[in-house]
């Protein structure tokens, strides 16, 4: 049976702690704030990292280049015969395309996944690999296999500052200011390609509602026949607010009480930075390794 390693990155939300916990290795995502490069809970804690935010620093994400992952690989096919590496979704990041090309080199001892996940969903992603690598699944298995559900997802996201959207060019200066002077909080979805507009909410309140019916619908429709196989899990993450993620936690077992919340985790920074702290998240993931 070929030994599997499974690689990760930070946008998973796994932390250096827990990987080695896991027995899974997690790249850290690198950025620069003002022009210092960082490495996603390397040198950096989620605490320092809204201190930047909170002073307007200028906050630039960037990725894995490929002299550290050939390197990185070549590392762990030392003591190990295959690799899988689940990065954050191509939608989303220049990363997994670049992997891929990289991988090539490799003979198919490393197989890049593109399952269009991020931050919960991917960890969920992270944790089927490891339970299959145990049941002596090959690399290709588990590539093959995790990219088969690659549609088993959702994710909604409340904005709760607009200033980090404008930054990011995602919305002009006027529609941020007047939303700030409404304010709104935009509820964002994604199946991993992107994030787009979901609904608009005045409260708090009024945005996990809206969350948690989004959810719900989804749960009796498209995700009906792996709900009611027990196949489907549900995460909450949140930017720099674990009391708010905590109290979201119990308002979704109330209304899905089928459903236990599997994860509340901090988005990862390289994350964050693009929707700023006080946001809230909802995922739904099928994992049929539970």
């Amino acid at each position: 049976m070929a030994k599997v390693r499974i690689i990760t990155d930070s946008n998973s939300g796994i932390t250096q702690s827990e990987a080695q916990e896991l027995g899974v290795f997690v790249i850290p995502m690198p950025f620069t704030i003002d022009g210092e490069e960082y490495l996603e809970d390397i040198n950096i804690s989620q605490e320092r990292f809204y201190e930047f935010l909170a002073h307007d620093a200028e906050v630039m994400t960037s990725q894995p280049s490929r002299a550290y992952l050939e390197e990185l690989w070549q590392n762990e096919l030392k003591e190990n015969d295959e690799i899988v590496y689940i990065p954050m979704s191509s939608g989303l990041s220049g990363t997994c395309e670049n992997a891929k090309l990289y991988a090539q080199d490799f003979g198919g001892k490393v197989q890049v996944v593109d399952n269009k996940r991020i931050s919960v969903t991917q960890k969920e992603s992270v944790f089927e690999a490891l339970s299959l690598a145990k049941d002596g699944k090959s690399a290709l298995d588990i590539k093959e296999y995790l990219e088969s559900t690659k549609d088993k997802s959702s994710i909604y996201i409340m904005v709760n500052e607009l200033k980090y959207l404008r930054r990011g060019g995602r919305i002009s200066r006027a529609a941020a200011a007047i939303g700030d002077m409404l304010k709104l909080k935009p509820v964002l979805t994604s199946r991993g390609d992107k994030f787009e507009k979901y609904a608009m909410a005045f409260t708090l309140e009024q945005a996990k509602s809206k969350m948690i019916q989004a959810a719900k619908k989804d749960l009796e429709t498209e995700f009906k026949e792996e709900y009611d196989a027990g196949l489907m899990t549900i995460s909450v993450a949140h930017t720099d607010n674990d009391a708010l993620a905590q109290k979201f936690k119990l308002d979704i077992e109330k209304v899905l009480p089928n459903l236990k919340v599997h994860f509340v985790d901090p988005l990862s920074l390289s994350v964050s930075c693009h929707i700023g702290p006080g946001a809230l998240a909802l995922a739904l993931s099928i994992n049929n390794c539970k």
